[in-house]
């Protein structure tokens, strides 16, 4: 289904046009809902509504969300449409991605799949012709070990505790590999700065994020103003240097701006929001970031937004970071 938030899928905006835009919304929100209650034909089917809502318009990370309902729903024809018409309409080039989703394995013997493989596999060529070849493979690599490890949290946790033997090991792993990570990714943003998409790849301009995300304090301020420049010279991407000023705000005693730091209570293992300046405005500063309604993103942690209420419990949850200060868990 959809990447992980560190991997990204090609997302192309097209113009709002009004009501329509909200069924979408509501709908791909009802579609991903069902597809998590695996109710596969129902989830793909909203999709579709969702697509005829906005005139057969589509987000193609939805289209793709929308394939991976139908192939697991048994409905392949579907499934390879909307694949075809990334790949073709969209120059889709996530091809570590889409041969590895284990909701695609039902359409992999079919003989539309080669041919739709070939496509991607063209794409992710052309799209890297110009690329530092060495340097994207090496940024793959980086962005690799930054994420299995951490991809594998959930399961741990819930197999043998929070608190367990095995938990703490695989922390360890993870701050080994983040350490050797970082000594690469600094090494090639003091000596050749923050490399766009057209010199590594959209994985390896992620890569460079997600590295200085993961890093300390010091490592985050000194390349945060880095970070920034990039943006705006359109070498990386907003909604990421919205995460890197909430996590450096909140590692600073500051309240974080776009929300996306949610944190957990060591006694009772319940995720809130890490406290937040203005919540009244939260979204419309996500919106001008490129991210989505702060309560569409706290539901990843099971939560509803309720700004009156977070407001009331706001003085709460500072004293207890007062106390205790607590390492946000995004990730």
């Amino acid at each position: 289904m959809r990447a992980s938030s560190f991997i990204l899928l090609i997302f192309i905006p097209f113009a709002s046009i009004g009501q329509g835009q909200a069924s979408y919304d509501a709908l791909v929100k009802d579609a991903y809902a069902h597809y998590e209650k695996k109710a596969y034909r129902a989830s793909a089917e909203r999709y579709s509504a969702a697509f005829e809502a906005l005139g057969w318009k589509g987000y193609p990370n939805d289209r793709y969300n929308a394939a991976c309902s139908w192939a697991l729903a048994g409905v392949p024809d579907s499934a390879f449409f909307q694949l075809f018409r990334i790949a073709e309409k969209t120059n889709y080039t996530n091809l570590d991605h889409i041969t590895k989703d284990s909701d695609l394995d039902s359409l992999r013997s079919d003989p539309r799949w080669e041919q739709l493989i070939a496509i991607v596999r063209a794409n992710k060529e052309k799209a890297e012709a110009n690329l530092g070849r060495p340097l994207a493979a090496l940024m793959d690599s980086i962005h690799q070990e930054d994420q299995q490890y951490r991809q594998r949290l959930d399961d741990v946790e819930h197999r043998h505790g929070r608190d367990s033997r095995e938990m703490k090991e695989l922390w360890r792993t993870i701050g080994e590999k983040d350490s050797s990570n970082l000594v690469v990714v600094s090494r090639i943003l003091d000596e050749r700065g923050w490399l766009g998409a057209d010199i590594v790849g959209e994985n390896g301009n992620s890569t460079l994020f997600l590295v200085i995300q993961h890093a300390d304090i010091a490592t985050q301020e000194k390349y945060l103003p880095m970070m920034r420049d990039a943006v705006k010279k359109g070498n990386a991407d907003a909604s990421s240097l919205a995460l890197l000023e909430d996590r450096v705000l909140m590692r600073q005693g500051k309240r974080q701006l776009y929300g996306s730091q949610v944190a957990r209570h060591n006694d009772t293992g319940e995720y809130y929001l890490s406290p937040l300046e203005d919540p009244d405005h939260v979204d419309e500063r996500r919106a001008a970031m490129g991210l989505g309604l702060l309560a569409d993103y706290l539901t990843n942690w099971n939560m509803i937004w309720d700004v009156e209420a977070y407001k009331d419990q706001l003085p709460l949850i500072e004293e207890r970071l007062e106390n205790k200060r607590r390492t946000p868990i995004t990730r």
